[in-house]
């Protein structure tokens, strides 16, 4: 299939479809006249590397798994499964910086809603309190 017919049965660009291919993620042949074409399995590894991207992972790390579709092995197989604990690992480090930077921001809130004149309205009454905390599903 060309990279329109690929692009409109996939939901993806044919500018994403030709970057995938640049980054080594989708292979094609191509006609003499130099257009692209897709095997039906396209289809399937399009739907896969969404699932990679949507999970935050990129082009790079994406190429490192893939050897355990090409080839697959227990060994390909540990490594891929190696490296999405090390991506979710590095997701798990920043996001608990981003709480402990939300706690720090909360704190400075408290202080300064402490410190006004009593005349003073709060500027901000849409956002949480100073007891606002983190969802829990962000805490650890």
């Amino acid at each position: 299939m060309r990279i329109g017919d690929l692009a409109a049965r996939t939901g993806v660009s044919t500018r994403s479809l030709r970057y995938y291919e640049e980054q080594g993620l989708l292979d094609s042949s191509r006609s003499p006249g130099g257009h692209r074409h897709y095997g039906e399995e396209a289809v399937d590894r399009i739907a896969y590397l969404q699932r990679l991207y949507a999970a935050g992972l990129s082009s790079q790390t994406i190429v490192s798994l893939l050897p355990c579709l090409h080839s697959p092995s227990t060994a390909t197989s540990d490594g891929a499964f190696d490296r999405l604990i090390e991506e979710r690992d590095k997701l798990i480090t920043h996001i608990s910086g981003l709480t402990r930077t939300l706690e720090s921001l909360n704190q400075l809130i408290a202080a300064n809603r402490a410190h006004r004149p009593a005349s003073v309205t709060d500027p901000d009454p849409g956002q949480p309190d100073e007891t606002a905390q983190a969802p829990a599903h962000l805490s650890r």
